[in-house]
């Protein structure tokens, strides 16, 4: 086993399910105090510390000599739970493939993330190179958000699998609760009873029309259109009583230049359409969490960069793609780090058979370590 899938072995071997998922699970101390322990006997620069009580991030710095921009590499230490795996935390290599929870999301980053900033601090290069080893990114992102303008940096690679492809661009969520209003009744009194379960029809059917609207229109290149789903549904107390009230949960995917004033505004309008259609519809809206989308231009400095890396190591460019899904990197954007998603190639990320490509984390290393040298020089 060579010392970079030595290194992965031992961080999948180690249990960091979030225990915001799953209540009373491990959590990333452990893991963290390897990492940390890890990069210390290289000699780097390292400290852990906490996002929230028990649960710290792991800070190293390859200090540079002076004068040369800042890289940044980012990864994430929890993952989700075990589903219906066996032996979760026991990995398994096979056919140039290690197995386990947590392998492909994204320890597999993680460790190339690692072993990059390892290299490159027996470079000499001017600029620091940082990696920041977070905890919470599969619930709340508690652990970047902790560190996100503590750490700004002149470029951040999110090590996220990418399937060894340049990501510039990825979806941002909002979150909204649409709540309809009734009245209580006995069911045997259609006379006094409003049935807000029925008036949330008008709303769902104005959400699916949305839904449609949006995914006829695919406007970004790179990510196509954005979504709407109603997600959750409560209402109602027992069978024979009119319900006085129905929330729906929605959650609508969103674009760069989409903002959560605009996804609000688009369910407030579905609201007076359907108060316009029944005088007696009553509804309000709710806005919750939200995330922005990701956008980096090609021909900034750190996608170049990467670029560039990924070139000499690949021997072709890598391919430029959009991801559908939320990472930290949006984040790291937001508090003045130009980010790029790169990472490994494998699949089953939250499923119960998850791998990584071993020979596309060693790829993912060097081309870190391509990028800090062309980044950092």
């Amino acid at each position: 086993m060579d010392e970079l899938t030595h290194l992965l072995n031992d961080l999948v071997a180690i249990d960091s399910t979030n225990p915001d998922l799953v209540p009373s699970a491990a959590g990333e101390a452990r893991l963290a105090q390897h990492v940390h322990d890890w990069l210390a006997r290289l000699g780097l620069e390292v400290q852990l510390i906490e996002a929230t009580a028990g649960r710290p991030n792991v800070v190293a710095i390859a200090r540079g000599r002076g004068g040369g921009r800042k890289l940044l590499l980012n990864g994430h230490m929890d993952t989700v739970g075990k589903g219906n795996m066996q032996r979760p935390h026991a990995p398994v290599i096979k056919d140039g493939r290690l197995y386990g929870r947590g392998a492909y999301d994204m320890k597999g980053g993680l460790a190339a993330c690692m072993s990059a900033i390892a290299a490159a601090s027996t470079r000499g290069l001017r600029g620091d190179v940082i990696l920041t080893a977070v905890v919470d990114e599969e619930y709340a992102s508690l652990g970047t958000q902790a560190l996100a303008r503590a750490y700004r940096a002149d470029g951040a690679i999110v090590a996220e699998f990418t399937e060894v492809q340049l990501i510039l661009a990825h979806k941002g969520f909002v979150w909204l609760d649409v709540e309809t209003l009734g009245k209580a009744a006995h069911g045997s009194r259609p006379d006094l009873g409003v049935d807000a379960i029925l008036k949330m029809g008008r709303v769902l059917t104005g959400v699916e029309a949305l839904d449609q609207r949006l995914r006829s229109h695919p406007s970004h290149p790179l990510l196509g259109s954005g979504s709407v789903h109603a997600s959750l549904i409560q209402g109602g107390g027992e069978l024979s009583t009119y319900p006085d009230r129905c929330v729906v949960s929605v959650e609508r995917r969103t674009l760069p230049g989409e903002t959560p004033e605009v996804v609000e505004d688009e369910l407030v309008e579905i609201i007076h359409q359907a108060k316009a259609g029944d005088p007696s519809f009553e509804a309000r809206v709710r806005r919750g969490m939200d995330r922005a989308p990701l956008e980096t231009p090609a021909d900034s400095a750190i996608a170049a960069a990467a670029q560039t890396a990924a070139t000499k190591v690949l021997g072709h460019p890598a391919a430029i793609a959009g991801v559908p899904f939320w990472t930290d990197a949006a984040l790291l954007t937001e508090a003045g780090t130009p980010s790029v998603l790169f990472g490994p190639s494998g699949a089953g990320a939250h499923s119960d058979e998850e791998w990584v490509d071993l020979a596309s984390v060693q790829a993912c290393a060097e081309i870190y370590l391509q990028t800090a040298i062309e980044f950092c020089a």
